[in-house]
């Protein structure tokens, strides 16, 4: 009789040999498939399983949270003209700002598309003033005064979409 153990091989990849299991199902997985929680590792279907229990959004959280990231962007997006170059710098704290300002409001309750939601509005409220500057360039009625301020913006809409998503984005699989 041998004292070896026997040997495992990852559940979704039958050919890798691994020594680690999902901490909840007991599910031998690889480290490809393995999610770090506070917890210790779980199997992608164990963590999914858990975020399901934490959906907790109300139906109007959605048009509210559109609202609030739409309306802030916006606001941002108008200072941008002014800022110049420190749009890079201040173009993540508006993001931060608008993100944070939208948990609070809705109380920390979460969904799946939430956080798209509040991206996908963040991008639609600075477009307004992304698109003057693509006007004058396509008319050919701007200098190098709307070239700059086309950068500007596209750099704000680009930073303020992205930290919004990934501020409020948290675990995905």
């Amino acid at each position: 009789m041998s004292n070896q153990p026997e040997t495992l091989y990852c559940a979704n990849h039958p050919n890798l040999e691994t020594t680690l299991r999902c901490n909840r199902c007991e599910k031998p997985i690889c480290p490809k498939c393995a999610v770090l929680t506070e917890t210790g590792y779980r199997c992608k279907e164990c963590v999914r399983g858990q975020q399901k229990m934490f959906n907790t959004a109300q139906w109007f959280d959605y048009p509210l949270v559109f609202f609030i990231a739409g309306l802030l962007s916006f606001i941002g997006s108008r200072l941008v003209p002014v800022m110049g170059f420190f749009t890079i710098f201040v173009a993540p704290i508006a993001g931060v700002i608008i993100a944070e300002l939208i948990r609070m409001v809705i109380r920390k309750r979460r969904s799946k598309h939430l956080f798209q939601i509040a991206a996908i509005a963040a991008a639609l409220g600075s477009l307004p003033l992304l698109l003057i500057p693509i006007i004058g360039v396509i008319t050919g009625l701007s200098g190098i005064g709307f070239l700059l301020t086309l950068l500007w913006q596209g750099i704000y809409t680009f930073t303020v979409t992205s930290t919004v998503y990934y501020r409020l984005g948290g675990i995905s699989l």
